[in-house]
C-alpha cells in the first residue's frame, strides 16, 4: 500500500513560490533577505506617512537646527549614492529622544535627541543608523516577515480547524506566540545590529570619524540606567552594551571608509 502524501495548503504554496523569487541583498553587508513588497510600495508608503507626520507634529522654525539636520543629513545621504530617492529633511519640536527615516529618504530627527547627540558627529550617528534603514529596506522586510508568519499560521488553520477546532486555536496562540519571539523579534534585533554597522559606514564615508557612534550609545546608556527594560530576547532592539561592544568590533572596518573632510 503505498503512503498517502499530504495536500499542501494553497497558501503555503504561494509564500513558497514569492520566497523563491523576491530574495535581495542588503547592500554593504551583502546579507540576503526575503521581500514580498516592491520597493515602489514602500516608498509610496513612506511617502504617505511622512505627509501625515508633518501634517501632525510640530516642526521647528529654529534656523540653526533645520540647518545642521539639513547639512548633516544632506552628507549621509550622498554617502549612501541613492541619488533616485528624494530626500528630505524635517526636525520635529519633540521631547522624544528619536529620530525615524522612512522609505524613499524622507528623515525627521526630534529636538530631544539633539542633547544627547551633541554636534554634528553625533547627529551624524543617528542618521546614518536611521538612513540605513531605508537603505537595508528593514520596513518591507518587516512587513514581508509578518505576512509570512501569518500566512503559515493561516496555512495552519485552514488545514486543521476541521479535525480538532480546540486545539488549533491553542496550538496557533502558541505558534503566533513563538514566531514573535524566536522569529520577528530576533529579526529586529538583527536590522538594529545592522542599521549600526551600516550606519558607521555611511557616516565614515560622509566625513564623520565613526567612533563618535561609540560615543552616542555610551551615553545613550548612561541616559537610560534609571528606565526599566525588557530582557533582550523580548526587546526589538539590542541592549546598549550589546551595541556599544558590537560597534567598536566594527570600528577597524568603518575606519577603511572614513574620508576626513568629505
Amino acid at each position: 500500500m503505498s503512503a498517502r502524501v499530504p495536500r499542501i495548503p494553497t497558501t503555503l504554496l504561494v509564500l513558497a513560490l514569492a520566497v523563491v523569487f523576491a530574495c535581495t541583498t542588503v547592500p554593504v553587508t551583502g546579507r540576503h533577505q526575503i521581500m514580498l513588497l516592491p520597493e515602489s510600495t514602500e516608498q509610496e508608503m513612506g511617502l504617505t506617512a511622512f505627509r501625515e507626520a508633518v501634517s501632525k507634529a510640530k516642526v521647528s522654525a529654529d534656523p540653526a537646527l533645520n540647518a545642521q539636520v539639513t547639512r548633516v543629513g544632506t552628507r549621509i545621504a550622498a554617502a549612501t549614492g541613492r541619488t533616485d530617492y528624494k530626500w528630505e529633511f524635517k526636525v520635529f519640536e519633540d521631547k522624544q529622544v528619536n529620530a525615524f527615516c522612512l522609505p524613499g529618504g524622507k528623515v525627521v530627527v526630534y529636538t530631544g535627541i539633539l542633547p544627547v547627540t551633541r554636534d554634528d558627529a553625533g547627529l551624524a550617528a543617528v542618521v546614518g543608523h536611521e538612513v540605513s534603514h531605508a537603505m537595508a529596506r528593514h520596513g518591507g522586510e518587516r512587513m514581508s516577515q509578518q505576512i509570512a508568519v501569518q500566512g503559515g499560521l493561516t496555512a495552519f488553520q485552514v488545514g486543521y480547524a476541521q479535525r480538532h477546532p480546540a486545539t488549533v486555536q491553542l496550538a496557533t496562540a502558541a505558534l503566533g506566540a513563538g514566531a514573535t519571539i524566536g522569529i520577528l523579534l530576533p529579526y529586529s534585533r538583527a536590522q538594529e545590529s545592522e542599521a549600526d554597522h551600516l550606519g558607521l559606514i555611511y557616516m565614515a564615508k560622509a566625513g564623520y570619524h565613526p567612533s563618535a557612534a561609540r560615543d552616542l550609545w555610551v551615553r545613550m546608556a548612561e541616559m537610560s540606567k534609571s528606565q526599566q527594560k525588557p530582557p533582550e530576547f523580548l526587546s526589538t532592539h539590542p541592549a546598549d552594551t550589546t551595541r556599544i561592544r558590537q560597534i567598536e568590533a566594527w570600528l577597524p572596518e568603518a575606519l577603511k571608509y572614513y574620508q576626513p573632510g568629505s
